[in-house]
């Protein structure tokens, strides 16, 4: 077996990296979702849950969104420590007020579900990978797929994948059947974003 070993140079991300990257990935996960809500989509993780609660109380997705995460805090605490915790929980409030911000800026009349859902699912896949990246995520679901691949070796996507496919599932009473459909084509992009880019010994900083 092969042993992957990090180079002895390796440098670890400067704060003022870590700060960026956290402003960069929220705002690129909030455009996803900000695409989604405009088409009436669903996501995956405590997104999608986010979403339903959302429709069917008519409450901000960001309210909730901030939080149903609350209680994924201590399980990062508790196993992945207080750096990390400090960083989702950053992200997470980033997120939550992105995706309050864009409808002030951006207006939505004609947009193809399909290419919507693609184009969140890239979107919100490369923003969680930037926040993976620099030792955070985007809470809920997103807790315990790092958790997972850094505990277990088990790659973060797999175990998003999984998590999501539940969430899309129960999206069947609240979603149009050709909403969900294209919801969960930019679901599986989405996952695919992670899994291809996101593997333990493939990444140092």
């Amino acid at each position: 077996m092969t042993i992957i070993e990090p180079p002895l140079d390796v440098k670890k991300h400067a704060l003022w990296e870590d700060a960026l990257a956290l402003v960069v990935g929220a705002f690129m996960m909030s455009w996803g979702i900000f695409l989604l809500g405009a088409i009436d989509g669903v996501s995956g993780g405590l997104a999608g849950v986010a979403f339903l609660t959302s429709y069917v109380t008519h409450w901000s997705f960001g309210v909730v969104y901030f939080v149903i995460n609350v209680p994924f805090y201590y399980l990062a605490v508790k196993r992945l420590g207080w750096r990390f915790t400090i960083k989702t929980l950053i992200a997470v409030a980033l997120v939550s007020i992105g995706s309050a911000i864009h409808p002030l800026w951006i207006s939505v009349d004609d947009l193809s579900p399909l290419y919507a859902a693609v184009f969140a699912g890239l979107s919100i896949g490369m923003g969680m990978l930037v926040l993976f990246r620099h030792g955070s995520s985007a809470g809920g679901f997103g807790i315990l797929a790092a958790y997972a691949q850094e505990r277990f070796n088990i790659r973060a996507g797999y175990v998003q994948g999984a998590l999501d496919l539940t969430v899309v599932l129960a999206s069947l009473a609240l979603v149009e059947p050709w909403i969900l459909l294209c919801s969960v084509v930019g679901a599986v992009l989405l996952n695919l974003v992670i899994a291809i880019n996101h593997r333990p010994g493939r990444y140092y900083g």
